[in-house]
Parts: structure tokens; C-alpha cells; sequence
């Protein structure tokens, strides 16, 4: 599957924009973080922009979520490695590959930094650098839903926590235009 196969995909099944938003950091993030670590960023950023397809058909019952996704994934032949870290995200099955722990890192992180941009001033996420987004991430009443315990599993990419949260800045900070920030 093609990145542009993917984008459209996701713009079929997601009527929200700002979930395909959300989706579209997860993927910055995603092929970031494969640069840095040594991985093709394809396979990644196709786990990234994917892994929430099946969000709004799932949304009131969030035990099957990903469910639906690997079906259409499936049937579409995409690769069981990107299959498996879109379940790996949601704690479908374990974590067992750097795909698997970044994906699952990653997702709850891009909330954290777009409620960080937010918040700042500016409301722009050019403003946002390392020192003002642990600031917020050490206030555990700031983005509950960014849970924190599992961004810090990003230490299984053999990664500091800094460098992770600056990887992930610079990421959305490249789309900003597509994220309206």
C-alpha cells in the first residue's frame, strides 16, 4: 500500500478532522523515529496514519477497536508487521518489535504536544520546544488522556525520554500546515 492508497483510506473511514489529523502526526512521528533508529519509514508512517481507521465505527464500543482495521488491512495485503503494531497501539496483542513499541509510545505522546500547542501563547507549534512541553508533561493534571506511562515505553527504543518528546516535536512541527497549527 502506498502512502497516498493509505491517506485515502483514512479519509474514507474517518469523518473527523481532527482524529485524521491526530492520525497524520502519529505518522510524522512514526517515519521520524524509523529515521533515527535505522528503519525504512515507509512501513512505519503506513502503521501511523492507519492505526485509528476503524476509530469512529468503534468508538462506543472501544473493545473492538482495530478490529475492523485489520480486516480492511487484510483484504488489502498489507504487511502482518504494520498489522500488528496497529494492534500493538491499542494493546491488542503484545508489543514486540521497535515498530510495535514506537507506535504504542507515540500515540498518546502526539496529544500531549497538540494540547501543549494549545495551551502556549501562540497557539502555534513552532512555539514548542523541549523545556515547554515537560513542563506540561510533568503536570499530571494537564492532558489526562495522554497517558504517560506509556509514552515513557519508549525507553524499549533504547531512546532517553528527551530525545523522544524532541523527535516527536520536530516531526509535527514538519506538518505543521497540515495540522492547522
Amino acid at each position: 500500500m502506498t502512502r497516498d492508497e493509505a491517506l485515502a483510506l483514512l479519509q474514507e473511514h474517518l469523518k473527523n478532522k481532527n482524529l485524521v489529523k491526530h492520525c497524520l502526526s502519529v505518522e510524522a512521528c512514526m517515519r521520524a523515529l524509523a529515521v533515527r533508529l535505522g528503519h525504512n519509514p515507509e512501513p512505519w508512517g503506513l502503521a501511523g496514519i492507519l492505526h485509528d481507521l476503524d476509530y469512529e465505527l468503534t468508538d462506543k464500543s472501544p473493545e473492538f477497536h482495530t478490529t475492523e482495521t485489520v480486516k480492511i488491512l487484510r483484504d488489502k495485503g498489507v504487511d502482518e508487521r504494520i498489522i500488528h503494531a496497529v494492534q500493538a497501539h491499542a494493546a491488542k496483542v503484545p508489543c514486540e518489535s521497535p515498530m510495535d513499541w514506537a507506535i504504542f509510545s507515540v500515540d498518546p505522546l502526539t496529544g500531549l504536544i497538540i494540547s501543549a500547542t494549545l495551551m502556549h501563547p501562540t497557539k502555534k507549534i513552532a512555539s514548542i520546544d523541549l523545556e515547554f512541553l515537560k513542563r506540561r508533561y510533568k503536570e499530571k493534571s494537564f492532558a489526562r488522556g495522554a497517558r504517560r506511562e506509556e509514552i515513557e515505553e519508549s525507553r524499549h527504543l533504547g531512546l532517553e525520554l528527551d530525545e523522544f518528546l524532541s523527535i516527536a516535536i520536530r516531526a509535527m512541527q514538519g506538518i505543521a500546515a497540515d495540522l492547522g497549527l
